[in-house]
């Protein structure tokens, strides 16, 4: 099959590999990441409700006085 000028035989999917769609920060898989979830003390164990915008950093068991972590 002949082709004239200007009509190509192109097969092009435009499905690269370019950047973004990714999981965000902390693989976005980790449960309890994001709203919901517990905060956890490192020293007793003990949970509390994790609150949006509160890091669990940031808060102090109220058993022992610990800092927590994210569950």
């Amino acid at each position: 099959m002949l082709f004239g000028k200007g009509q190509g035989s192109g097969q092009g999917a435009g499905r690269g590999m370019g950047r973004g769609g990714g999981r965000g920060r902390m693989g976005g898989s980790r449960s309890g990441v994001g709203q919901g979830g517990y905060c956890i003390c490192s020293n007793c164990k003990e949970k509390v409700v994790h609150q949006q915008g509160i890091p669990c950093f940031s808060i102090n068991c109220p058993k022992c006085g610990a800092k927590m972590m994210r569950e």
